[in-house]
């Protein structure tokens, strides 16, 4: 079959049903799941094994609709989050630790820009706002030896100021950290910020990907084409042993494609929750392209 359409991934991205089985995407409304024994438990704790056994972690409803999204952003790794929030704060979170600095487009979703300046700055991460229109030479002189990642949005909320993704990604890589990119107004049918540089896109899919206003969700999807391993130094967390997972080193097991979203999912929603119930996010979605 030809690459299909985004129209089609729309309906039937990341769910290929077998012989016998739902057309459409069933949900699994569980908490947790049975095996017969505690070696195959334990194989799941390890990551040795694919597999699910509590849905904060991970539920096949969700993890279908994170491929859906992954398809259609053309990504290699998705996943889901409560909300928008949720997800911002897991992609900067996930390689960002206490002492480190991001770079962020001033014309950002409030709760966002609160989260940033004010939250995450209690914590020990400090962020730098320029504007979305910066000069190449502006991008550049907002860099520090500690900054981690870029972020901006696709078009952003409520300014509707469009960001020029291929200038900030080229400024990002040139300075050897990733580019993030809020995709949540544009949503993959009106762009596809990985096509022009970006190396991980969030979504609030309460907005545009949703479109039905009975459910709030978010999403993370990972480019894999940023390279961890070359910046190894600056990226610890994917690079390194992780004590508190049997020290795992999440590029070696898991490649540039796997690691960043196992990471988020193996850690972060481990320790914070911030996990969406499967009956929320099935609703028919309204993804259209923008018309005069």
């Amino acid at each position: 079959m030809s690459k299909k359409r985004l129209e089609t991934i729309c309906v039937q991205g990341g769910y290929t049903p077998k012989n016998g089985e739902p057309r459409q995407i069933p949900i699994y409304q569980s908490t947790t799941f049975k095996y017969d024994t505690s070696e195959d438990m334990g194989k799941l704790f390890d990551l040795e094994a694919s597999g699910y056994f509590y849905t904060r972690l991970q539920n096949p409803t969700n993890d279908y609709v994170a491929a859906r999204l992954t398809q259609l952003e053309g990504g290699t790794a998705g996943m889901l989050t409560s909300s928008g929030q949720a997800a911002n704060f897991y992609a900067i979170f996930n390689i960002a630790n206490c002492g480190d600095h991001i770079i962020a487009s001033s014309a950002i979703y409030g709760g966002t820009f609160n989260l940033f300046a004010v939250t995450m700055k209690k914590m020990g991460i400090e962020f730098t706002f320029v504007s979305p229109d910066s000069t190449e030479e502006e991008l550049d002189n907002a860099f520090k030896p500690n900054t981690k990642a870029v972020f901006g949005e696709t078009i952003a909320n409520p300014a509707c100021s469009v960001l020029d993704i291929e200038l900030f990604a080229n400024v990002a890589h040139k300075h050897g950290v990733p580019l993030i990119i809020d995709n949540t107004f544009a949503t993959p049918i009106n762009c596809r910020p990985i096509e022009w540089g970006a190396d991980i896109v969030t979504h609030s899919t309460t907005k545009y990907i949703d479109g039905h206003g009975s459910g709030v969700g978010g999403a993370i999807v990972d480019s894999g084409k940023f390279d961890w391993k070359k910046y190894a130094d600056k990226y610890p967390g994917l690079t390194t042993p992780d004590d508190s997972y049997h020290g795992v080193v999440y590029v070696d097991k898991f490649g540039l494609e796997g690691a960043f979203i196992t990471k988020c999912t193996a850690q972060l929603m481990r320790d914070f929750g911030y996990s969406i119930t499967p009956k929320r996010i099935l609703r028919k979605p309204r993804l259209r392209k923008f018309t005069r």
